[in-house]
């Protein structure tokens, strides 16, 4: 069973950046594929953001955040990176760290993909 902690959310001003960390425990990280979602109010937590295989050398994207987010991972430090530059107000959400089972082994932009799930962190935009 994985468990998955994000961290680095907060308050920012549009055309600033934040660095968002989920760190993993209870299972070998290597063997994940990771994440991040993103979720505004009223609406479902669905909303693709970027996705990283468990080696780290695939990628993808949200097409509302591609050249502006980068996704990373630090297996020896069981950590997915989410940076998030050039920030609008319409990134304002909670972004969620999402791991699927580990025989999913690719890059995933479906929610139903995922089976381990953090807590969420806001990021808030200000226009």
């Amino acid at each position: 069973q994985v468990q998955l902690v994000e961290s680095g959310g907060g308050l920012v001003q549009a055309g600033g950046s934040l660095r968002l960390s989920c760190v993993a425990s209870g299972g070998t990280f290597t063997l994940y594929s990771a994440g991040w979602f993103r979720q505004v109010p009223g609406k479902e937590r669905d909303e693709f953001v970027a996705a990283i295989n468990r080696g780290g050398d695939s990628t993808v994207y949200g097409d509302s955040v591609k050249g502006r987010f980068t996704i990373s991972r630090d297996n020896a430090k069981n950590t997915v990176y989410l940076q998030m530059n050039s920030l609008k107000p319409e990134d304002t959400a909670v972004y969620y760290c999402a791991a699927p089972e580990s025989f999913y082994t690719g890059t995933y932009t479906n929610n139903p993909y995922y089976r381990y799930w953090g807590q969420g962190t806001q990021v808030t935009v200000s226009s």
